[in-house]
């Protein structure tokens, strides 16, 4: 947990969104410091009918690689989410060449009996986790 949810223009290959999962992941460990094996990633791909992403009227010029990131976690901190926002575009960038202006997130926030990762239970009130 955090659950992330990576909304694309279809048309990218598997690998190439396996490198844009992999650098989500990688910016998602540094920011939140959560386990390795924490990873839950949906990619959703759209036509271009399907999902529109235009700028707020904020003139941030958009590409068919705009990826929209939702992030559904626990309550996190200003500083985390501002170090995940920067984390991001940064290994985006990097490692799949996809523009900071191309990369739109939001936060989800859920409470521990929002969870539950198996078993009917509901792991953070369980103490499992």
């Amino acid at each position: 947990m955090p659950l992330l949810r990576l909304d694309l223009y279809k048309g990218r290959t598997d690998a190439e969104k396996k490198t844009l999962l992999d650098a989500v992941h990688r910016a998602m460990l540094a920011a939140f410091k959560v386990p390795e094996r924490d990873r839950y990633q949906v990619v959703h791909e759209h036509d271009a009918s399907t999902l529109i992403a235009e700028d707020t009227g904020l003139d941030i010029p958009r590409t068919d690689k705009f990826v929209l990131i939702q992030v559904t976690t626990r309550p996190r901190t200003r500083e985390q989410k501002e170090q995940f926002y920067r984390l991001i575009v940064e290994e985006l960038q990097k490692s799949s060449g996809i523009a900071p202006s191309d990369v739109m997130m939001n936060f989800v926030t859920c409470n521990d009996e929002d969870w539950s990762f198996g078993l009917g239970r509901a792991q953070f009130l369980t103490g499992e986790l």
